[in-house]
């Protein structure tokens, strides 16, 4: 089996369709794939009423957080999207990107940058407006050639000139949301430097000890060394190892199955969650 358990549509930052996105995915030749946009579900359906048989959707988001001003981000799997506790604080989430996107608008601006709201806008669309959105903006109008070379301190990165903040959850109160509505949770992408600071091992550790699941080890941010200390401390903390493309459609040069979870991985996800289950293709429309 192949399995890729971190990808993103249209309805968060990615650049292809939720439909699209598994039409992809099956074409790769994933049988599994998780659609995990930023701190909302609203691509899931989409993406159920075309799946391809012989794709399994595992339902996701990525989760927002920050620990000690460093953010952080927390794949949740097969939760309950009604659970009221969760949906209300992705809510919280979701509200302040556009104040926080116009935020950063304003300091470019500042910084001689004349990109606009309509811009960011347009390139978000239906989407939740987030960072990838202005740093596709900045690469419209050259200022950088890539989307990642937007992530830096001297523009959209963690404290960078350009950077703001938003409300983000606690780490820990994110699991804790995550459990109660039945889901999974994996910390995505530990230990990716070059997007700025990271939390150091004793926070993921103290994670593991409060019902962390796993953690995102074979990503493309990761190096291979990287990787191989990441696989240690899972090993020593009882974590799940998960691996995944993270993508993003054009918006990245990630695609999809650049990197997969173990199926015996994957199969101990589904038997921990309990507030939803992946979904099988039935051919879609």
């Amino acid at each position: 089996m192949r399995i890729d358990l971190h990808t993103h549509s249209t309805a968060s930052d990615g650049t292809d369709t939720p439909a699209d996105l598994v039409r992809k995915a099956d074409a790769a030749g994933l049988d599994v794939v998780a659609l995990t946009d930023h701190d909302t579900t609203r691509g899931h359906a989409e993406a159920l009423s075309v799946l391809p048989a012989g794709l399994t959707l595992v339902t996701g988001a990525e989760l927002s957080c920050r620990l000690d001003g460093i953010g952080m981000h927390m794949l949740a799997y097969l939760f309950d999207p009604d659970d009221p506790a969760l949906l209300a604080e992705r809510e919280l989430v979701r509200d302040d990107r556009v104040p926080r996107a116009k935020g950063m608008i304003a300091k470019l601006n500042a910084l001689g940058v004349p990109v606009t709201w309509e811009q960011v806008a347009r390139i978000a669309g239906d989407g939740s407006v987030g960072r990838p959105h202005v740093a596709s903006a900045l690469v419209e109008l050259g200022v950088v050639p890539t989307v990642s070379d937007a992530f830096t301190q001297e523009w959209l990165a963690d404290g960078g000139r350009a950077y703001m903040e938003k409300h983000e959850t606690d780490p820990f109160e994110a699991l804790r949301l995550v459990k109660d509505a039945g889901g999974v949770a994996v910390f995505a992408h530990p230990a990716a430097s070059k997007r700025g600071r990271t939390v150091p091992e004793s926070a993921i550790a103290a994670l593991a000890e409060a019902g962390l699941d796993g953690i995102e080890v074979d990503h493309m941010d990761h190096e291979p060394d990287t990787r191989a200390r990441l696989r240690g401390l899972a090993k020593e903390l009882g974590l799940l190892v998960t691996g995944s493309s993270d993508y993003h459609g054009s918006r990245k040069t990630c695609v999809l199955g650049e990197f997969t979870t173990d199926p015996e991985v994957y199969g101990e996800i589904t038997r921990r969650a309990t507030g939803a289950f992946p979904v099988p293709g039935a051919g879609g429309v």
